[in-house]
């Protein structure tokens, strides 16, 4: 018995916060991960957490907060003790891109998430004349924004899957760097 507790305890858990306007994706991704299945999601009002094993003794917990405008207001408190920003972009809508970039720059301007890495999810790749990850780059100006951490753009498609294992594999690693970083950074200041 004591043998098991102290396994259950050198599982390392990491939180990752998904973030993004409504109707961007956020939660069918989540599922889609987690289940490996599209659901028909309805708009987050307040937030959805899932736990998804990423390899041994690590566990990512994903915080997929509603994008509503009314729901914005609260992302800076999901932000504390975020070891990686899951930042999910409907490509194929042109009309809200530049609200969403909007969005994502005052997130990172928060100081809870200085240095958090950060994964953008360029979804519904699927929809004829969606931005490709070049274009969200540029245009979400990454390299300006995100000098100052670990940042990659994924393009994906939540409804048939593509691009989500290799997003899921960036963040996890992301947040295994993070938090491995964050340790060291506590065991100097002691």
């Amino acid at each position: 018995m004591g043998l098991q507790n102290t396994k259950a305890s050198s599982v390392k858990r990491a939180n990752i916060v998904m973030l993004g306007l409504d109707s961007a994706g956020k939660s069918t991704l989540l599922y889609k991960l987690r289940y490996k299945d599209a659901f028909l999601t309805v708009p987050t009002v307040g937030f959805n957490v899932d736990m998804i094993d990423a390899g041994k003794d690590f566990t990512l917990t994903f915080w997929d907060v509603g994008g509503q405008k009314k729901m914005r207001g609260l992302w800076s408190n999901f932000l504390e003790d975020t070891d990686a920003l899951l930042y999910v972009v409907d490509s194929s809508d042109k009309r809200r891109l530049e609200e969403s970039r909007r969005e994502f720059e005052l997130i990172l301007k928060s100081d809870s998430i200085k240095n958090v890495p950060v994964v953008v999810l360029a979804n519904k790749q699927d929809v004829p004349g969606a931005l490709n990850a070049e274009e969200i780059t540029r245009r979400f100006k990454m390299k300006k924004y995100c000098s100052d951490r670990n940042w990659y753009v994924q393009p994906c498609c939540a409804i048939t899957g593509q691009g989500l294992a290799e997003a899921f594999q960036r963040v996890a690693t992301f947040a295994r760097q993070y938090s491995k970083s964050k340790e060291t950074f506590t065991t100097l200041k002691e």
